[in-house]
């Protein structure tokens, strides 16, 4: 799937200001990013409701891809290219039943055996991590680059790469068989949005 390549941004309500958010998901799609997680943890379904529309204008507008973080029921609200889910979510068979042709991605952690049976179960991308150090989830288990090589020659499916990802440590990711680079505070934590997003968006052109 090439539209499922590139740097693939999620969103933080805790470093996107309510009122810049729109601009500030605009600013990361004009450095480059391909693809948009929309997480959000908060119970304000309205705000919700709104962020994520707004969110798929936005994503057609610049023929991105809008993904939303374990909310089945949202994604078809918004009709979003997508969902993605990890192991205490919906399970995998129910989110296919309800999104027939829509995008899905797996997290996998640092379980490639994961990775294997959710590309048998119909999955559309798979999500290894946590690579590096990460400030938004610092207990998640270390994945090793060697688990994208091993992607990279036994799965057919896209992998994302997640966890502590930066410009300076994106590119050894890339080299070992990512197919894109999950990012939030590399991107939404930085003063300039958009050129922090270049400087990752980049690296995918060098290759």
């Amino acid at each position: 799937m090439e539209q499922l390549s590139g740097l693939y941004v999620i969103t933080d309500e805790k470093l996107i200001a309510p009122d810049q958010f729109t601009q500030t998901v605009e600013q990361a799609l004009q450095g480059g990013a391909r693809i948009v997680q929309y997480r959000d943890k908060s119970q304000d379904q309205a705000k919700r409701h709104q962020q994520a529309q707004a969110l798929k204008q936005l994503c057609e507008d610049y023929n991105t891809v809008l993904i939303i973080n374990d909310d089945i029921e949202l994604a078809i609200k918004v009709d979003a290219h997508g969902v993605h889910i990890g192991m205490h979510d919906t399970p995998l068979e129910n989110a296919r039943r309800q999104l027939q042709n829509k995008i899905i991605g797996v997290s996998c952690y640092n379980d490639f055996e994961l990775a294997a049976q959710a590309q048998q179960q119909g999955a559309d991308y798979i999500a290894f991590g946590s690579f590096f150090s990460s400030s938004i989830k610092p207990e998640a288990n270390k994945a090793d680059v060697e688990l994208l090589i091993k992607a990279r020659e036994e799965l057919q499916l896209p992998v994302c790469a997640i966890g502590g990802i930066t410009s300076d440590n994106a590119a050894q990711l890339i080299d070992a068989g990512a197919d894109m680079l999950a990012v939030i505070t590399d991107v939404f934590g930085c003063d300039n949005t958009k050129i922090a997003s270049e400087k990752i968006s980049r690296l995918f052109s060098q290759q």
